[in-house]
């Protein structure tokens, strides 16, 4: 088969098609749900799905290249030709979704002569590299070869960013010279002249946006006169952030601007169709004078939900498209107040079987503090001055800086430049206060004190848009306590994803421990059983009581929780639970009123506007 783009239309072996896409990253979706994800995509009446690939996520060492489990990307796009579907991949090598460092490795970074999305020579032999890793995934599996792929993007949002033709010509050329054939696209806003100062001529021009369907679609054909008009980023929602609300919009509205768009002749990729989650430590940040770390949670309002229901959204857009287009019927089960899940059963074209569930209560019996761990997931190297994670190797997570002070009048701690993220500052094992990047922390008194000093610090995600993307984790420039430079460092970033097996042993052979209360920073185990496995059914494990840290289910990272919400449940893959018995496993920084954490059948993800 051969996709085209013609003068009007996309052609489909000669014949005028529309793409009806939505977007699924497969790096925020458990392998084993996207099968399920992606059939609902068809169910909604969609013929395509689109998804990022997350450079970072690929290559986290230099040359070290990842493409298995929740990487393979082949497989995730085998899935999607399983179901009859066409795919749109978006390489990047830049891809902002509010994912860390926007996709691009921190390594990139670490030598700083190296020019970011620019035509620079050292930018271009990584991106090389990382479309070479790329070719034998991608090649074969483009339409004209029998694969499902039909678009490629090129570059992401260029137009916001800046305007470089040369490098454009230069990546878009590196795309074909791997072998890709189907057409190429580029996206941007249509405001101002981001359409022209992120494309080329021989790029086919898509916009983004989510409202004003008309008039945005007459700026794109204002700024390219003939071709089909698409809106390749239609957004059906927004993205949260710690301490703000949780984003939604109105079903309603989104199905209106959404029938404009198709009214007028228009193709569409809703972002999202399914969100997903922040797993690890994946998740981005914000940074426009406050920076702003965006939370575990990505569900985005989309028409699936975090655990892959049908939501109003979905009801309300398969209206709208089966006005324009054939849509299939829908299970019992998808139908509004069904269950939303589709078991192999549903696939096969029978009614899906409900799977009862209940809350499930979960007290952490095993404690041990941070230090009785440090064994297990700590490697210290020694420095003069305190080295940033970059210079450790560490993209994420935490690092744990230690030095010896004297101080019998106490004193004021300083950090020159910047704390990034976040510090706990502890002197001789008793915390003393935090300084947040946010509130533009820089300094802490402490008391009189001879003995150890230990600075926590949490990398809480890398800024994934903007002029501060790509920037250093950890403490940036000296540290004082009043006028004197703090030097001979013992610094660990801590292995936390995965948590390494023996410490998982030193907690489940750790004595049983009394009491209500939590003192971080510390890590608690508890256990629960199932009589069966949970893959048809995603959970969330809620930690009211607890203030700040990381969670994990079976030794899958779940991201991070914060008591500043919006949301208060962390997402739990269903193919993470299984029959007998499950752990879970917390790391608090802070402190917890509970040692109670509850496995729910229901979400919260926090107040909204309204």
């Amino acid at each position: 088969m051969r996709f085209a783009i013609g003068d009007t239309d996309f052609l489909l072996d000669g014949q005028p098609h529309r793409v009806l896409s939505g977007a699924i990253h497969y790096f925020r979706v458990h392998p084993d749900l996207w099968a399920d994800r992606i059939r609902k995509a068809k169910l909604m009446g969609l013929n395509t799905v689109e998804t990022y690939v997350a450079w970072n996520a690929h290559e986290a060492t230099p040359g070290t290249f990842d493409f298995t489990g929740g990487l393979d990307l082949g497989r995730f796009l085998d899935l999607v030709a399983a179901e009859g579907m066409h795919a749109i991949v978006r390489p990047g090598p830049y891809i902002c979704a509010e994912w860390t460092n926007g996709g691009l490795p921190f390594w990139l970074f670490t030598d700083r002569t190296v020019g970011i999305r620019r035509d620079e020579p050292q930018f271009l032999a990584a991106v090389g590299r990382y479309l070479d890793a790329l070719a034998p995934i991608l090649v074969p599996r483009q339409i004209d070869a029998g694969g499902p792929i039909v678009l490629v993007q090129v570059e992401n949002e260029y137009g916001a960013y800046g305007s470089d033709p040369v490098y454009l010509e230069k990546l878009e050329r590196m795309h074909r010279d791997i072998g890709l054939t189907v057409p190429f696209t580029s996206v941007d806003q249509p405001m101002g002249s981001m359409l022209e100062d992120g494309s080329l001529p021989s790029l086919h021009k898509t916009g983004s946006f989510g409202s004003r369907s008309t008039e945005r679609l007459a700026r794109l054909r204002q700024a390219q006169p003939t071709g089909p008009l698409m809106c390749s980023e239609f957004w059906d929602g927004w993205f949260d952030s710690w301490g703000e609300h949780h984003h939604t919009t109105s079903a309603a509205a989104s199905a209106s601007d959404l029938d404009d768009l198709l009214a007028a002749g228009g193709s569409v990729n809703v972002y999202m169709f399914h969100g997903g989650t922040n797993f690890g430590f994946t998740n981005g940040a914000n940074d426009k004078g406050v920076y702003r770390p965006i939370a575990t949670s990505y569900d985005y309002d989309a028409p699936l939900d975090e655990a892959g229901r049908p939501t109003e959204k979905f009801h309300a857009f398969r209206q709208v498209i089966a006005r324009h287009a054939p849509v299939p019927d829908l299970p019992a089960s998808m139908q509004p107040g069904g269950s939303g899940r589709l078991t192999t059963d549903v696939v096969a074209g029978l009614e899906a079987r409900p799977t009862p569930a209940s809350d499930v209560a979960v007290r952490l019996d095993s404690v041990l503090p941070l230090a009785g761990l440090l064994p297990t997931i700590a490697s210290w190297t020694t420095h003069e001055t305190p080295p940033t994670f970059d210079e450790l190797g560490a993209a994420s997570g935490f690092v744990l800086y230690r030095t010896e002070v004297d101080l019998p009048e106490g004193g004021v701690l300083t950090v020159a430049e910047e704390v990034r993220d976040r510090v706990l500052v502890r002197v001789d094992g008793r915390t003393v206060g935090v300084l947040e990047r946010e509130h533009h922390d820089r300094a802490i008194a402490l008391p009189p004190v001879t003995g150890l000093l230990e600075l926590l610090v949490e990398d809480q995600g890398r800024v994934d848009y903007g002029p501060r993307i790509g920037e250093p984790k950890g403490l940036i420039g000296a540290v004082r306590i009043d006028d004197d430079v703090l030097s001979r460092w013992t610094v660990s970033p801590l292995a936390l994803d995965p948590v390494p097996e023996d410490a998982l042993d030193a907690l489940r052979t750790a004595a049983t421990s009394a009491g209500e209360t939590l003192a971080g920073p510390a890590f608690a185990m508890g256990s629960f059983d199932l009589a069966e496995s949970g893959a048809d059914l995603d959970r969330y494990l809620a930690l009211d009581g607890f203030r700040k840290g990381v969670a994990w289910v079976n030794g899958f990272c779940l991201g991070r929780y914060w008591s500043r919400g919006p949301q208060a449940t962390l997402a739990v893959p269903g193919p993470v639970l299984r029959a007998g018995r499950n752990e879970v496993v917390v790391f608090e920084v802070h402190a917890s009123a509970s040692r109670i954490v509850c496995m729910c059948v229901e979400p919260a993800l926090g107040h909204t506007e309204a």
